[in-house]
């Protein structure tokens, strides 16, 4: 059986090509280090940096909205004199679900809604 198993395979040889060429770390120096879009963690890497790899056949997709602006975009909600308050996205059929929150902390988790 091992035999027969042995005759059929055969040698694998992968090859990825990638029609982007990047430039060797030797080749970067501080005057023409270009960096790539700054993430939502404050992250930039210049062209010859080895975590742009997995970047070789599509470009590095960066979403604009920082969860931090999106909370200060939105106007803080009066809530009298109490303590505990509810979150429910408006809807339940949205699928957000009731989150009690207690005003120590400011904001609801779910979908950053401030109140005071």
């Amino acid at each position: 059986m091992k035999r027969a198993l042995l005759s059929c395979h055969r040698p694998i040889t992968l090859a990825r090509y990638s029609s982007i060429t990047k430039k060797t770390p030797s080749e970067v120096t501080t005057k023409n280090a270009e960096f790539d879009e700054v993430t939502h963690t404050g992250q930039a890497w210049d062209q010859a940096d080895y975590r742009l790899q997995r970047f070789d056949i599509s470009k590095k997709q960066i979403n604009p909205n920082i969860a931090m602006h999106l909370v200060a975009q939105s106007p803080p909600k009066d809530c009298g004199d109490k303590r505990v308050v509810y979150c429910d996205g408006g809807h339940a059929a949205l699928g957000h679900p009731r989150v009690f929150i207690n005003l120590v902390g400011l904001f609801c988790i779910l979908i950053y809604h401030r109140f005071y």
